[in-house]
């Protein structure tokens, strides 16, 4: 992947994380990209997503807790 790519990558992530929860920095994009490719994999590939979640119990509460609270985060910056 050139650097040109990554970068106007990382730019679109920093947007939609900004629109998504009202603010962006690199641990705010970092939690979204997180939560954007769990979500997209639980949906795409559902098995894989419950074998990970058995083979990784831990971190399937991590992605709990992660998913509540980007879902706080939106709502926050929706009331406003």
């Amino acid at each position: 992947m050139n650097q040109d790519f990554k970068a106007k990558l990382d730019g679109l992530l920093e947007k939609y994380t900004e629109l998504l929860i009202g603010d962006s920095n690199e641990e705010l994009k970092d939690k979204v990209q997180a939560w954007i490719i769990y979500s997209y994999i639980a949906k795409s590939m559902a098995p894989l997503a419950k074998h990970w979640n058995e083979t990784y119990p831990e971190a399937k509460e991590e992605m709990k807790a992660l998913i509540a609270e980007i879902k706080k985060l939106n709502d926050e910056h929706r009331s406003k």
